[in-house]
């Protein structure tokens, strides 16, 4: 009945995802508006305005041929290895970190837009490889070039939180593409035995303190712990209801510190309490399951890794901002996927968001056919 009163290209979109994900962000703008002391400006302003211009961008993506994808997709990793080259040439340094190029039009840190061209750089290489080589070197070696090279450029910047993304999302896609689980059981195994060695010679010595903090912040509650004591306080404060919109003492008497960006789920708890906090876990879930759902539908093997890895991304920023703010995992500078102020963040997701429309309608446009590449 409504295909007759809503025109067709509307009625098709996937808004048992996109309602969600509108009520997030502005929900996001709401908090971003309280902690900017109740104005507009500086945040939640261009939070909006950069979520519709990302917006326009996800739909373009959504239109893409899947074998248009697939030519840009080394391509597109060159451009961006070239960047995080750039980045360590011509970068701008901000926090004690050298991450971002100055475009004129906006400050870009091209590491965020590694996540998701890693993901479509080896959903290709996958779909190309013939199934009876995914055991042998070559399943394993090109690809861990491809990761390799740009988390040792991201290393350097230094951004271990990035790194930890582009190698989850790329070994998600390796994982589902069928290597032996064998393989991540053993480099699991290399991994924890080099710990100890990566931990005391390969971090600077304000990530050791960030890892030692995560499990005893009090030891220091005013150095290296202020980060994660001060957003528990604002979290616990909160209660079921919270304090109430824009009534948050420790963001408005600056006691937590960024809470614009990493932090903006302590903000929004601390105002907006435990239903607050459910609510914006439940539309993370929606969105999640939604990207799922468009992975298990797919037609090929391309479109299935690349929808899975996607999804593996905006989870990873979830999860790890999540833990963070509660003090379960290091201050990594994870934002928080559609409600955290920055660009470059809100650019990543959304082209995730835009790559899983994207492969929606490939499955909603193409007959179904095996996983073929």
């Amino acid at each position: 009945m409504s295909a007759g009163i809503i025109p067709e290209p509307i009625a098709r979109q996937p808004w048992g995802m996109l309602i969600p994900l509108f009520l997030l962000v502005a929900f996001g703008a709401a908090v971003l508006y309280s902690a900017a002391g109740g104005s507009m400006e500086p945040y939640a302003s261009s939070h909006l305005i950069r979520f519709g211009v990302f917006l326009a961008m996800a739909s373009v993506i959504t239109v893409m041929p899947r074998e248009f994808v697939k030519f840009m997709a080394y391509p597109a990793y060159v451009v961006v290895l070239l960047m995080l080259i750039g980045v360590e040439i011509i970068g701008q340094v901000g926090g004690g970190s050298q991450r971002w190029l100055d475009l004129g039009f906006m400050v870009l840190q091209p590491s965020e837009l590694m996540k998701p061209v890693v993901v479509v750089v080896l959903a290709h290489y996958f779909a190309a490889l013939p199934v009876g080589l995914i055991t042998s070197w070559r399943a394993l070696v090109v690809p861990g070039v491809l990761i390799g090279l740009p988390v040792a450029f991201v290393l350097l910047q230094p951004d271990l939180g990035t790194s930890l993304a582009i190698i989850f999302g790329g070994g998600i896609v390796m994982l589902l593409a069928g290597l032996p689980l064998r393989w991540f059981v053993l480099a699991g195994i290399t991994g924890a035995a080099a710990a100890p060695l990566v931990f005391f010679f390969g971090l600077q010595d304000y990530q050791q303190r960030r890892i030692l903090t995560m499990f005893d912040p009090e030891a220091d509650a005013l150095g290296a712990g202020y980060h994660i004591a001060q957003s528990k306080i604002a979290i616990g404060s909160g209660g079921l209801f919270g304090k109430g919109f824009n009534n948050g003492s420790q963001s408005h008497l600056q006691y937590l510190p960024e809470p614009h960006t990493d932090f903006v789920f302590a903000t929004m708890a601390e105002e907006w309490g435990l239903v607050g906090g459910l609510f914006v876990i439940a539309v993370f879930s929606i969105i999640l399951r939604w990207g799922l759902r468009v992975a298990r539908e797919s037609r090929d093997r391309f479109s299935s890794l690349l929808a899975t890895g996607m999804v593996a991304t905006i989870f990873f920023y979830i999860a790890v901002n999540l833990l963070m703010v509660m003090g379960l995992a290091p201050v990594v500078g994870i934002p928080l996927p559609f409600m955290s102020h920055g660009g470059s963040s809100m650019l990543t997701n959304m082209i995730c968001i835009g790559a899983l429309m994207m492969v929606n309608r490939w499955n909603r446009d193409a007959p179904r056919g095996g996983l073929a590449g």
